[in-house]
């Protein structure tokens, strides 16, 4: 049966919550990914078992969370959110760890920023549910040794390269979630607006749709401030004017590039004659940390033939060259 639409809160990130899908009939899209989820979760509800550990990667905003909380759901358990960051000494993850249910889920975001020590807690943890440790320093150290519940850990990563061999491992299942097809992000446009209760026509979900970066966080961002231009402007409708001006309003183009995406592009090609060039030398020219561009620029410049990643570095490929109406070295007048 549907899952009723939730409630809805009063600011943004009340919004977020409600917008996030709660059943899988909702959640849109990675189709592949869901239905082996399925059979896994099945198989380990038919063994009464805990069920294998899962890792989710993929670019930022794609719904690796959402689909950590829908497997705790199906699986009838409860789930424990904390992320990489967090874990900063191996008492911490310990501490979360000895006070897990059986059945729990454990779901770690940010996975690749968890820092070494941290990951070898996690390897007994994850392949005997033994938890070692090591207590008090020098000549009187002794080691203990803890067993853990049952209990299915899910990790989530925007850099999967940036986790350990060892680490990758003990995942019973990898999952790599794609950008999304326009279709797809129109169907999760046109459920937002019926929460949101807000009225669109065809033409405003179709233009922000093809600016979303094929992104459902970034659909649903672009959606909301939409429905704050209607608003504002008195009507209830976003309409394919409100959709226009909102975009304008935000520097975002028909392509879902924002300012510092053709800040990016404009960079490699004038300063740097097109590339290649360095990611440290791209994040000094921008004044941007070189894992904001990885993680957050390049995966969709990438995605849309503009930009390549060579042995060399970073190149502006011609489809940038005509977005930004500059001429190609070499191309015909």
């Amino acid at each position: 049966m549907k899952a009723e639409e939730p409630f809805l809160a009063k600011d943004d990130n009340g919004f977020d919550q409600a917008l996030r899908p709660t059943a899988w009939d909702d959640y849109v899209g990675q189709d592949k990914i869901k239905k082996n989820l399925k059979i896994i979760i099945e198989a380990a509800k038919k063994r009464s078992e805990a069920m294998d550990h899962l890792l989710f990667a993929g670019p930022a905003g794609l719904g690796k969370t959402t689909l950590a909380c829908l497997v705790a759901k199906e699986l009838g358990s409860p789930v424990r959110v904390t992320s990489g960051p967090a874990l900063e000494k191996a008492g911490d993850l310990a501490a979360i760890l000895t006070n897990l249910e059986p059945g729990e889920v454990l779901f770690i975001d940010e996975a690749h920023r968890m820092n070494r020590l941290i990951e070898e807690v996690l390897y007994p943890a994850m392949e005997s549910r033994t938890l070692h440790l090591v207590v008090g320093k020098g000549p009187s150290a002794r080691s203990l040794n803890i067993d853990l519940p049952p209990f299915t850990l899910v990790a989530a990563t925007t850099r999967e390269n940036l986790l350990s061999g060892p680490l990758r491992s003990r995942f019973g299942g990898t999952f790599r979630l794609d950008y999304y097809e326009l279709e797809d992000i129109k169907k999760i446009l046109s459920r937002s607006a019926r929460i949101l209760k807000v009225e669109t026509t065809g033409e405003a979900v179709d233009i922000l749709a093809r600016a979303s970066r094929a992104t459902p966080r970034v659909a649903n961002r672009l959606l909301k401030r939409a429905r704050d231009y209607a608003e504002v402007r008195g009507t209830s409708t976003i309409d394919e004017s409100a959709a226009r001006k909102t975009l304008d309003l935000l520097e975002i183009d028909e392509l879902g590039l924002e300012p510092h995406d053709r800040k990016l592009l404009d960079i490699i090609i004038k300063k740097f004659n097109g590339g290649p060039v360095g990611a440290n030398t791209l994040a000094a020219a921008l004044s941007e940390e070189r894992g904001v561009i990885e993680d957050i620029y390049e995966p969709y410049l990438m995605k849309i033939g503009f930009l390549q990643r060579t042995p060399a570095g970073r190149t502006a490929l011609a489809a940038a060259y005509e977005h930004l109406g500059i001429r190609q070295p070499g191309a015909l007048l």
